[in-house]
């Protein structure tokens, strides 16, 4: 199992660290007999449905922030994992992709954040529909891990989970408020 590629970092979620199922490769044959697997998008779209559905394992997705998530939106309900990557903490693409596939478009399976993932943008992640997290940063391994973190009481903009001040939006003003 030498080509399997597993992502450095511990998988973080509501309920805390968990061990991770899922095996990431860049092929399925390289997964060997995983039974969860996280492809990249190109290798992931290659397979046939018959494989994807047929296959006694759990065949996940891994999206780069260029790629598009359009051929994947009518078949949500059959991907268990999405994983949408941060390669850089300035690279804000992927909460766009989450809040499109989970907010938008009612995605039921994990949505996991990869990459550059630090604890300032935890909170972020979680309101913009993240369930887990592959974290590697050790400051934010350790506040996750002492429960650790903080996040604003009101929100500007409307979000999943979020507690948005009532009759105030940066954009516009609401009349009477």
């Amino acid at each position: 199992m030498s080509d399997i590629e597993q992502p450095a970092g511990e998988l973080w979620g509501r309920e805390g660290f968990r061990e991770d199922p899922y095996v990431t490769a860049q092929t399925l044959e390289e997964a060997g007999d995983a039974p969860a697997v996280i492809l990249p998008l190109g290798a992931w779209l290659g397979l046939t449905e018959e494989t994807r559905n047929a296959s006694n394992r759990k065949i996940g997705v891994l999206v780069a922030p260029g790629e598009s998530i359009e051929p994947l939106l009518p078949i949500l309900d059959s991907i268990p994992v999405i994983a949408l990557q941060f390669p850089a903490f300035n690279d804000g693409r992927s909460y766009s992709k989450a809040e499109l596939i989970k907010n938008q478009h009612h995605f039921k399976g994990e949505l996991r954040a990869v990459g550059d993932v630090l604890i300032d943008q935890v909170a972020y992640m979680l309101r913009t529909g993240f369930d887990t997290m592959k974290v590697n940063h050790a400051v934010t391994l350790n506040r996750l891990a002492g429960h650790n973190l903080h996040d604003v009481p009101g929100y500007y903009q409307p979000g999943r989970g979020s507690h948005t001040v009532s009759g105030t939006y940066s954009w516009r003003r609401v009349p009477g408020a």
